[in-house]
């Protein structure tokens, strides 16, 4: 695909994490096809449950793909969900190239059960490195950008692009820890692009589908490209052009928003909004008035409305 004649991240730099494999490469090399210098953060350990050794490898590969096609790029081994190696992976990229204008908070964990029977070494690591995560390494690009806007610069020049997941918009019976962090990452970006806008800084998550390492069993029946030339439709490449064009000056006027992208499609989601409003015609609601108000209410609805709502985004097979 053509670039315009200056690549719209020309000057800039960016951290992705997670980015040795699957999702996060794919848009680490398109940040650096856009023209940013790119920090590629992960922790390059094999099991997609977070087990494993640590290993510098995946992210050594990606930094040299970049390289090799005439782009900047430096690796960085670390968990993201430690709040002093978050502090590193930033001043990594300040050090490097002299400041940071983009994250890309990418880096995740599957550990999954049914709710009745996930463990507490379940719950807590999936948490840690999705929600954490994402905090930690936010925590710190953001204190960056308010202390060079502080410090008298202008035109402090900020873009986080946090990855959510379908599985908070729609349920995913398996998953109530991956599901609860992607909820918890779209509060901390609204609230991320509440605090920063004044900075120059907007903040936006996206619920992405792709096939990868840690989607294989999700997307184990959905149909797969039937010739070698053609792009399949879970393809990561799919989703990012979308977080090259968040991370662009191009999106400066979209900032606290959440959107869903897979296999050509984009769609904006809505901020919840109030189906219905009853109040009480005494001083309190009792449970009378509560069951004769909102039983027949439901009664109405149609059954199962997160499900179907699934379906509108297309998430079911077939």
């Amino acid at each position: 695909m053509s670039l315009p004649p200056s690549p719209p991240l020309e000057g800039l730099s960016a951290i992705v994490t997670g980015a040795g494999r699957g999702l996060g490469r794919a848009e680490a090399l398109e940040l650096a096809r856009l023209g940013a210098a790119v920090v590629v953060n992960d922790y390059g350990q094999p099991g997609r449950d977070g087990s494993g050794e640590a290993s510098a490898a995946p992210a050594e590969e990606v930094a040299a793909e970049i390289t090799a096609a005439g782009g900047r790029a430096v690796a960085h081994l670390g968990d993201v969900s430690d709040f002093e190696t978050a502090r590193g992976l930033v001043d990594l990229a300040v050090a490097e190239f002299g400041k940071l204008d983009v994250l890309v908070n990418n880096a995740g964990i599957l550990r999954d059960r049914m709710v009745f029977s996930m463990s507490e070494d379940e719950w807590d690591p999936v948490i840690r490195v999705h929600l954490k995560g994402h905090f930690n390494t936010t925590r710190f690009a953001a204190a960056h950008w308010r202390g060079r806007a502080k410090a008298g610069e202008a035109g402090v020049y900020g873009r986080i692009v946090n990855t959510s997941s379908e599985a908070f918009l729609a349920g995913s019976a398996g998953q109530p820890n991956y599901a609860a962090a992607k909820g918890g990452i779209v509060g901390l970006t609204t609230s991320t692009a509440l605090a920063l806008a004044r900075y120059g800084v907007t903040a936006n998550a996206i619920c992405p589908r792709a096939r990868t390492r840690m989607t294989e069993d999700v997307f184990a029946g959905f149909a797969e490209p039937a010739g070698e030339d053609e792009l399949d439709p879970l393809s990561p490449e799919h989703v990012a052009p979308l977080v090259g064009y968040l991370a662009s000056p191009a999106a400066a006027r979209v900032n606290g928003q959440l959107l869903v992208v897979h296999g050509g499609m984009v769609a904006v989601v809505e901020r919840p909004r109030v189906a219905a409003k009853f109040d009480t015609a005494e001083e309190a609601f009792g449970f009378g008035e509560l069951d004769g108000l909102l039983t027949p209410y439901f009664a109405e609805r149609p059954p199962n409305e997160t499900f179907a709502a699934a379906e509108v985004l297309g998430l079911r097979k077939g």
